[in-house]
């Protein structure tokens, strides 16, 4: 019953449209349909634009998405490459495609920087963390989870992905409250890792990395350079990550921009990580943006995996 209401309303949506177009003298149809927005359907039929060259083919690699249509710049003469990959794989799965003028697209991708590709999609949305257990590597002691508690800023989540990804973290986990949702902004930051990347969400951060440390798990938090002040009064140990040794599965909690971790969840860590500075650094100074952080700390535990395919290594070292 609630489909047939949302389906009559959008189609009186778009009778009412067609009839104030009729009594102006224009002719229904062509621009004037493509100005009705996506926001004017249900909320179960609500698309997003996802952007940028990298995002969009590595969505159409993965599948994990519905796609809607793909979006070409008009006046690109001859696709090659990417763009002509894009355009095969979209029309062997029936997706429409549209070649809109340079001026549409900017305004359909809000102005941003979209190397003339967009794809309309359904959203991407982190799995439940219950199902981060059941696709776990088994006994491996090297997995290391990358543990996300409130980051908001969606090209600092982007570029922590594109670092993790990189390195070969295993999971991300991110705060279910106050975290920022994986939009088409995450997702061109990150040049398109959040697209085939596993990242899971849990409402009840401490209790997931108590549940874990019970497991045998390293809970490992971070913290800014520390004054001699913080090293003494907390009661978790403080080690430079060139230190760290990492010989059974991690844990690695970030905080947010602002705060960092949440006193809930700094109690639930067993070992905190810092990034020791070079020089004397003034106030204000005494920590590191938080994607840039992350791709030093990650760099510092990942360079210790000692299971690395040696076929694998040797293309690596060839194809460079």
């Amino acid at each position: 019953m609630r489909r047939l209401w949302t389906i009559g309303c959008f189609s009186r949506l778009i009778a009412r449209h067609f009839s104030s177009v009729a009594r102006r003298g224009e002719r229904p149809g062509g621009e004037e349909l493509s100005r009705l927005l996506l926001d004017d359907l249900a909320p179960a039929q609500r698309l997003e634009r996802l952007f940028g060259l990298s995002p969009c083919l590595l969505a159409l690699r993965a599948a994990r998405r519905r796609v809607a249509r793909l979006l070409l710049q008009a006046g690109k003469a001859g696709l090659q490459g990417e763009r002509a990959e894009l355009l095969r794989v979209a029309e062997a799965r029936g997706i429409p495609v549209l070649r809109p003028r340079r001026q549409k697209l900017d305004a359909l991708c809000g102005y941003q920087v979209h190397q003339g590709v967009c794809m309309e999609v359904s959203p991407l949305r982190p799995r439940p963390c219950d199902e981060a257990a059941d696709t776990s590597s088994g006994d491996d002691p090297q997995q290391l989870w990358l543990v996300l508690e409130g980051l908001q800023d969606p090209r600092n989540l982007g570029a922590v992905m594109r670092s993790a990804h990189f390195l070969g973290v295993d999971r991300v986990i991110t705060s279910r409250r106050n975290s920022c949702p994986l939009t088409p902004v995450v997702s061109k930051a990150s040049a398109g890792a959040m697209e085939v990347m596993d990242v899971f969400a849990t409402p009840d951060l401490p209790g997931f990395l108590q549940a874990k440390a019970q497991q045998g798990w390293l809970v490992v938090g971070t913290v800014g350079c520390p004054g001699p002040e913080i090293s003494q009064s907390s009661k978790v140990p403080i080690t430079s990550c060139l230190e760290f040794v990492w010989d059974r599965p991690t844990l690695l909690v970030l905080g947010s921009e602002g705060s960092g971790l949440s006193q809930e969840v700094f109690a639930s860590c067993q070992l905190l990580l810092t990034i020791l500075p070079r020089r004397h650094l003034p106030p204000g100074l005494e920590s590191l943006n938080v994607s840039v952080a992350t791709g030093i700390l990650l760099h510092s535990i990942c360079s210790q995996k000692k299971v690395f395919p040696v076929q694998e290594r040797g293309q690596l070292l060839q194809d460079s």
